[in-house]
């Protein structure tokens, strides 16, 4: 029996795994519950898993987070918060030797420098439940990393795939939202129609699976149904396929390295017989140059970009930038950000100044 915490219980990814978690009650007991703001949700998650540890961001601060991804009878933390506020509780959570189940995607692209050293100190496991990240760490067992040639990350394209940025002058929030394949939360589905996402998952692979940013690459394939792919130097190349499903990839993180039956649909070849591969549009979408430049300069630039790029997408949704501008406002804020080298105290205040920079770039355009 493995006790867990979930950040983020009452987001998309965060109630997808207390729907794997119901699944093996034999397996797995909720001992810790974590949300932003709904209480009311939260309420009823800890009611169901009989939970007393919760906690509300809104309510009872980030410590009262933190406390949680570090309780004595905690072996799993889930952490599945929007944004780089989950790197708090992830660090602390290494340093008690917790495994990690790792959703936000934010704490490596900001952190990967400080965060991955930690892992290897502390010994502990840290399993991505990203699809793609997922996919890439299931590719890879059993094989060093000296033998990659290249990681290869899918994307669906997002919503405006094949448009151009002329299409893109007046697009609205509902149409941003609108995925052709996935459903998710609001802000990580407006990183896939601009594209960040992928820019931030290219990082997130450089630290996971400790290779180069020129060994990463993206490619368009809009059936979402391979989730990545490996190519090894013999030019073999492995890839995981399933359904755009979120709780295969949830369900093979807290289960690992054990595989066991579910109740969710199994991917047959032949529904879907037209898989199909494009390049980028990266004149169209220009988030990918933007992640390779972060990448490139190191230190807190990484940081400073997701800042920028968290601060324009919620304003997007707020309706108060236009689609656009939101990798205008990245690129302006990195422009203007001083790369300091990556430490936790760097990487915060770097985080804090990229937010305050890329918000007086928006309200100067209003």
């Amino acid at each position: 029996m493995k006790r867990v915490v979930v950040l983020g219980s009452t987001g998309s990814i965060g109630t997808q795994t207390l729907d794997v978690l119901r699944q093996y009650t034999d397996r797995f007991q909720v001992v810790g519950l974590a949300a932003r703001s709904n209480d009311e949700l939260l309420r009823r998650q800890a009611a169901e898993h009989r939970v007393t540890e919760t906690a509300l961001v809104d309510r009872d601060g980030m410590d009262a987070v933190t406390r949680l991804a570090t309780l004595a009878e905690a072996d799993i933390v889930v952490v599945a918060v929007a944004g780089v506020i989950g790197l708090i509780p992830t660090i602390e959570a290494i340093k008690a030797g917790k495994q990690i189940a790792l959703a936000s995607k934010e704490v490596l692209v900001a952190a990967g420098e400080v965060v991955m050293p930690l892992v290897q100190r502390n010994g502990v496991v840290m399993t991505p439940i990203d699809s793609e990240h997922s996919a890439l760490f299931q590719c890879l067992q059993g094989y060093r990393s000296d033998q990659i040639e290249s990681l290869i990350l899918t994307a669906s394209g997002g919503p405006f795939r094949g448009r151009t940025r002329a299409d893109l002058e007046q697009i609205t929030v509902d149409q941003a939202l609108d995925h052709p394949t996935w459903r998710m939360g609001g802000k990580i589905t407006i990183d896939s129609a601009t594209l960040m996402n992928k820019g931030l998952e290219m990082i997130e692979a450089k630290w996971l699976f400790g290779v180069e940013m020129n060994q990463v690459e993206v490619v368009v394939h809009p059936q979402s149904i391979i989730h990545s792919m490996v190519k090894f130097r013999d030019g073999s190349v492995l890839g995981q396929l399933g359904w755009p499903d979120m709780r295969l990839p949830i369900a093979y993180a807290l289960l690992y390295p054990e595989r066991l039956p579910n109740g969710m649909r199994p991917w047959n070849p032949v529904d879907t017989p037209n898989v199909t591969f494009e390049r980028v549009d990266e004149s169209t979408f220009q988030s990918l140059a933007l992640a390779r430049e972060a990448a490139a300069i190191g230190g807190t630039m990484p940081c400073a970009m997701n800042a920028a790029n968290e601060e324009a997408a919620n304003a997007f949704l707020r309706s108060e930038i236009r689609f656009l501008q939101i990798p205008e406002i990245v690129e302006k804020t990195m422009a203007a950000h001083i790369t300091e080298p990556a430490n936790l105290e760097a990487i915060l205040a770097a985080d804090e100044s990229a937010r305050r920079s890329s918000r007086s770039l928006m309200k100067a355009l209003t």
